[in-house]
């Protein structure tokens, strides 16, 4: 990486396989609604054979972000682990034709057993979605795959929750955090999903209150890192504990939240048909109205756009064009 960025992501990076399924799928499978089960090769193959008809899709929580803020004109770049296997090459293809630096080393093709990471996708007609991920590969990237001056650049080090569940991952964020807080840089972090936070909640709190600038999380998320059934005693918490906040609450918008100020941000009025990314691209269009100086109000507004895009089809990349969405709504010149 030479160049210096906006955001620099670190996270998994996944192939998504996405298929429409019944509720009776999920029964009849095992599968747990609504949230993301980390399962083994073995599961990934039989789900997968089970499904019906599916698509696949680069994903991967902030590659997903990365993707957006790329698509917006945000100078951006991914870091993430794949194989020099099929799936490895889409993912490579798709974030680098988005306009997003992607230079990670894949891990060779001479590696026996594990393979880039897929994530099988199950939506239901309520638009809720099953997350089902092997991780493969992606769980190794490692210290040696962070560039520290890159992030002692970046004006943003963005750090994907979901990879608190591997070693490996945790000492490569610690090294970028080192390289960009010893930067005067900034660093977020993105909560991911409730069971990820019971799993790592000691972690996640040290994080948000030692290391990060600003943090990412929807309302299940947010309750569950700080223990309580109650949204607006989380909301509370989290403004102790760390310079901003952004949190979602679906179809109702997101808070934002600093120590001084407390302001809230209307959903974008569009048709939900897949919650896929929501979260994902809410950062994308928050940290780019961030990067590119504009108010709380406007970030969380490009935010709330963004991830009303991502909802009203299958998938977790835009299927519109986000910087033409962004100029019909006044939001970009």
């Amino acid at each position: 990486m030479s160049e210096r960025y906006d955001v620099i992501g670190i996270g998994n990076a996944i192939v998504d396989v996405l298929s429409m399924v019944g509720e009776e799928f999920l029964t009849a499978n095992g599968v747990q609604k609504g949230v993301m089960q980390l399962i083994d090769a073995d599961r990934a193959i039989a789900l997968y054979g089970a499904m019906g008809q599916a698509r696949e899709i680069s994903g991967g929580s902030a590659a997903n972000t990365i993707a957006g803020l790329a698509m917006l004109g945000g100078k951006a770049a991914f870091v993430g682990k794949v194989k020099d296997d099929q799936l490895g090459a889409i993912f490579a293809h798709d974030i680098r034709a988005l306009g997003a630096e992607f230079s990670t080393p894949m891990a060779p093709k001479a590696l026996n057993g594990e393979e880039t990471a897929r994530c099988m996708v199950l939506v239901t007609p309520d638009g809720e979605r099953s997350m089902n991920t092997y991780l493969g590969v992606s769980g190794h990237l490692g210290p040696d795959d962070i560039d520290a001056d890159a992030h002692a650049a970046a004006d943003w080090t963005y750090l994907e929750g979901y990879c608190l569940e591997s070693p490996d991952t945790r000492a490569a964020f610690a090294k970028a955090i080192k390289a960009a807080k010893g930067a005067g840089r900034k660093v977020a972090v993105s909560l991911s999903d409730p069971f990820c936070v019971d799993r790592n909640r000691d972690e996640f709190r040290r994080l948000v209150r030692e290391d990060a600038d600003l943090l990412f999380a929807n309302e299940h998320e947010v309750e569950s890192l700080y223990q309580t059934g109650s949204l607006e005693t989380a909301l509370e918490a989290a403004r102790a504990d760390i310079a901003m906040s952004a949190i979602t609450t679906g179809p109702t918008g997101a808070w934002i939240l600093t120590a001084e100020t407390r302001q809230h941000v209307p959903a974008a009025p569009m048709e939900r048909v897949d919650a896929t990314g929501a979260g994902d691209l809410f950062a994308a269009g928050f940290l780019y109205g961030l990067t590119q100086g504009h108010d709380l109000t406007t970030a969380g507004t490009m935010g709330c756009l963004a991830a009303g895009e991502i909802i009203t089809h299958i998938g977790a990349r835009p299927e519109q064009d986000l910087k033409t969405l962004f100029k019909k709504t006044g939001l970009m010149s």
